[in-house]
């Protein structure tokens, strides 16, 4: 049994290269094989034309141990990813009858007939490992060529299909032929930019062989990927346990709120652990805010509800801001913020209030207040603060996206213990 330590992955369709569809094969598939500890360094799309396909296949199996394909298993004329895996592999395809009877009884179950262009999917690669598909007609296979090492596995496309049968067929066939397993977990650092953090820790990650250290960013906040390469998953996590401790020790720790989660993740469950509840007043927002927290299961135990408040009347009559206070600040200042907090706190009756107002564009921005201008309020039983954003005019979406972020982490720095300290500017 050959050792697979490197792979491609190809992805069948002219859907995918014509945009109709996106294709979510491929990350699903690298996510898994990277847990393997099997390295990619190349992946590739291609129609559903045979000689392309060939000629894909062919430079793939030049480089790498293993290639995955998916789609093309169909019953129709331009379904060819089977016949031309089996012609560069030098396979004659025959009938396999376990698969036909499965074809057939799907077709039973649904109560319609097969038609006799369905046999073609019952048609394998002389010699292969046939992979059964519990949800679908097509199967799979897996075809290893004794002589030179190389394997190549065929899935199904629709994605559902494919998941399917990689749980179950194909992972355990790759268990047994890994050299080793990749165990990675992120670190979630907010308030502190790539940048910054690549600074910071630049001597550090350069030494780090196994397990490696790499920051990457999305919007308003960065994460730390650290990857340990072990025989075992619980090797591995103790290996990235290890430099997670130095991690935090360093000058990076205080911005990091947690590993693997999100920031409303993080504010639910140390929500739930204090036996707290927090509820939103929202203007610039406009209940994204609410949307965001009540995405994660169990925030129904923490968010009663909150106050949209996008015209000033309701910010009045609802939230008790003061006639004076809109009239003399407006209503994206702190003063107005603070307000919002404490009132949506007190109609609630929840422990905690936060607030979010500001100018999300693409009008209304002025000289002394531009676009991405945005405060957030909050509001305990210790009193109120607010704090002020100056977020980059990236667009009306993204200045909504990143004041969410930061009225969550807002919360979660009243709820747990401080995590950090820090300055504000455009990074955020």
């Amino acid at each position: 049994m050959n050792v697979i330590k490197t792979a491609e992955i190809l992805c069948v369709g002219t859907e995918i290269l014509i945009g109709e569809i996106v294709n979510t094969n491929a990350a699903y598939i690298s996510s898994r094989l990277a847990e393997m500890g099997i390295s990619q360094y190349h992946q590739g799309v291609v129609g559903d034309n045979p000689e392309r396909l060939r000629a894909f296949l062919t430079s793939a199996l030049s480089r790498c141990d293993l290639v995955i394909l998916t789609g093309g298993l169909g019953p129709t004329y331009d379904d060819l990813t089977k016949e031309t895996v089996a012609d560069v592999m030098g396979r004659k395809l025959e009938l396999d009858p376990r698969s036909l009877e499965r074809v057939k009884s799907y077709f039973d179950r649904l109560g319609r007939k097969m038609t006799d262009n369905n046999i073609k999917q019952a048609m394998m690669p002389q010699g292969c490992e046939v992979f059964d598909n519990d949800v679908g007609t097509a199967p799979g296979c897996a075809i290893e060529d004794g002589e030179s090492g190389k394997c190549v596995i065929i899935l199904p496309g629709p994605p559902r299909e494919m998941k399917d049968m990689f749980e179950k067929k194909v992972a355990p066939f790759l268990e047994k032929r890994r050299e080793y397993v990749l165990y990675s977990e992120s670190l979630n650092i907010f308030g502190m930019g790539e940048s910054a953090v690549e600074d910071a820790l630049r001597e550090f990650m350069e030494a780090s062989e196994n397990p490696t250290v790499a920051p990457y960013a999305i919007d308003g906040e960065c994460r730390l990927r650290v990857t340990a390469r072990a025989k075992s998953r619980e090797e591995g996590r103790e290996k990235v346990k290890e430099t997670e401790k130095k991690i935090l020790e360093s000058s990076v720790g205080p911005y990091v709120y947690g590993v693997d989660t999100t920031l409303e993740k993080t504010l639910v469950s140390l929500l739930r652990d204090k036996n707290m509840t927090v509820t939103f007043a929202e203007s610039c927002t406009g209940g994204l805010l609410a949307g965001r927290l009540t995405s994660v299961p169990g925030a129904s135990d923490v968010f009663d509800g909150g106050v949209v408040s996008y015209a000033e009347r309701v910010k009045h009559d609802f939230l008790g801001v003061k006639s004076e206070t809109l009239e003399k600040y407006g209503a994206v200042s702190a003063e107005c913020a603070v307000e919002m907090a404490k009132g949506v706190r007190m109609f609630v009756g929840a422990d905690l209030g936060v607030s979010v107002t500001g100018l999300a564009g693409p009008g209304g921005g002025t000289e002394e207040k531009p676009v991405g201008t945005v405060f957030i309020g909050v509001s305990d039983k210790s009193g109120e603060r607010a704090v002020e954003l100056h977020i980059r005019d990236n667009g009306r979406e993204y200045v909504r996206n990143i004041a969410v972020k930061n009225a969550l982490f807002e919360a979660v720095k009243n709820v747990g213990e401080s995590v950090c300290t820090r300055s504000r500017g455009d990074d955020h």
